[in-house]
């Protein structure tokens, strides 16, 4: 690509570190972003298993019958502890797996970890795949948990560490990018293989052995991350590889601002762990923002709408095959729309993002309650016209949340840590991701079931604390170099630079 500087705004001035954005850059990049391809995959395709009669019929046969009865209540026919915890088991797993990934990838590396994700992804496709039973099944879910867990902690690290400043959010919003795209590969999957007789769900589900073998025959050829090579030791190889990714020689500054980072952060980890570390105040902001992005990026309700679209789809009267393609057309959505955020993300900035879709998102939840109150009642579905136009506000509810939300969930955490927490907090923002979508996943059937169409208001509620948070708490982070934060972010916002003492101790908890 072409040369010249890869620039980042200093404290002083226009501080410049020189390098091309690399074609290597963005392969590595690609290749790392696969994690969320398989995290999409298993997003989109559970939905759909769920929804075919075949795989009721083996695996749940009191919720098949449900489906089938005439009067059974529209919000209640997939109600079941057990069929939402095939869903959920996944990510408990991640929840539990996460914390343990932040040690891995600290000791191991980035590039490691996310190979350790694509081996276990491979294990829980082919037991999913050839499950004969309920244990069987769940065993596979925990896998893939599991590989999630290992993915989600190391790929948004390392997408962060290799990416310039002025590109961060756009390289980073590639693992987004490939959740929405896992989704949608999913939902045309779950269109194709439901028709295929009474083993269309073991195609599904051993399909995400796909993304999972990309990743690791990917993984074989990318570098490591030099911040993480440098922070193991190996300051020849980080510095060779940082040459590579920049595509110059000169990169003194830059390899000198990592190597000191990394070793002010060896000094404090060698005084106090990074997860007791992150109990001091000055971690106090990064870990907030961090928990609370992910609070809130379940709390949209988008996992209850992926998970189980088909289902909701089903509830407002579409035929199986009807709710299927019409789960492909949001998946459609979903890609496109985060196209959007990779384009705008390092121009507008993260803050305006996340307001606009707060309204946008807000908008349409409402009307979608709305239209489902009155609408669609026990044993009664709304006319075609009406059922058309819930697709639609959806459509522009995913949207929304596909430029926002979603890649700014991953993006923020990974970008606002420093160096001695920076594994160890984004394990905690990981496995706080993973936790709530536990706690949707294993409870929204039941939710829909219980609060029928006023599940929608109650999701348009957490929007608008959502918005109220940014507008007052989130700092703008677009173009601050990685290690700069404490000082250029942290300690300039008029809440969060309570937290800090002099410049000193800031200087020293910003590496």
């Amino acid at each position: 690509m072409a040369g010249g500087f890869v620039t980042a705004e200093g404290k002083t001035g226009h501080r410049q570190f020189k390098g091309k954005i690399t074609w290597y850059v963005w392969i590595c990049g690609i290749i790392a972003a696969t994690c969320g391809l398989m995290f999409g995959y298993d997003i989109g395709i559970s939905g759909g298993v769920t929804a075919m009669d075949d795989f009721l019929v083996r695996f749940f046969p009191t919720v098949y019958a449900r489906k089938h009865r005439a009067k059974e209540n529209n919000y209640c026919k997939f109600d079941d502890q057990r069929l939402q915890l095939f869903t959920s088991s996944l990510y408990l797993a991640a929840l539990v797996t996460s914390l343990g990934a932040s040690m891995v990838c600290t000791r191991f590396g980035r590039k490691r970890t996310m190979q350790a994700a694509s081996v276990f992804f491979l294990i829980g496709a082919g037991l999913c795949a050839g499950a004969v039973n309920i244990a069987m099944l769940i065993i596979g879910r925990i896998s893939l948990g599991v590989g999630v867990g290992f993915g989600n902690q190391a790929a948004p690290l390392f997408l962060s560490e290799i990416a310039p400043a002025h590109i961060r959010g756009a390289l980073n919003i590639l693992f987004q990018l490939n959740v929405t795209i896992g989704i949608l590969v999913a939902n045309i999957v779950n269109y194709f293989t439901s028709n295929i007789h009474p083993i269309g769900w073991r195609y599904s589900l051993g399909g995400a052995g796909v993304p999972a073998a990309i990743l690791f025959l990917g993984s074989l050829v990318i570098t490591e991350t030099p911040t993480s090579l440098i922070e193991r030791g190996h300051h020849v190889a980080g510095r060779a590889m940082l040459e590579r990714i920049r595509g110059t020689k000169e990169v003194d500054e830059e390899f000198d601002e990592i190597n000191s980072a990394c070793e002010t952060a060896a000094a404090l980890c060698a005084e106090e762990k990074p997860f007791r570390r992150l109990r001091r105040r000055e971690s106090r902001p990064p870990l907030v923002i961090a928990i609370v992005m992910q609070v809130f990026q379940q709390f949209t309700g988008i996992n209850a709408i992926m998970f189980y679209a088909p289902v909701l789809f089903q509830t407002m009267g579409f035929e199986s095959n009807a709710s299927l393609l019409s789960a492909v057309v949001t998946g459609g959505v979903n890609v496109l729309s985060t196209l959007v955020s990779i384009v705008l993300v390092d121009k507008i900035g993260r803050r305006k993002l996340l307001l606009e879709a707060c309204v946008q998102m807000l908008i349409a939840q409402v009307t979608v309650g709305g239209i489902m109150w009155v609408q669609v009642k026990d044993n009664n579905n709304p006319s075609h016209s009406w059922a058309l136009a819930i697709v639609v506000l959806i459509c522009v509810y995913v949207s929304s949340f596909a430029w926002s939300w979603g890649p700014m969930g991953w993006l923020i955490p990974s970008e606002t840590f420093p160096l001695a927490t920076r594994t160890a907090g984004f394990s905690l923002a990981v496995s706080s991701n993973m936790f709530f979508t536990f706690v949707i996943a294993q409870a929204f059937l039941s939710m829909m079931c219980t609060m029928r169409a006023f599940i929608f208001f109650f999701f348009g509620i957490c929007i608008v604390i959502m918005g109220v948070f940014v507008l007052t708490l989130l700092p703008e982070t677009k173009g601050v170099p990685i290690d700069e934060m404490v000082d250029r972010v942290w300690r300039r916002h008029w809440f969060w630079k309570r937290f800090f003492g002099d410049a000193d101790e800031a200087k020293i908890n910003n590496c």
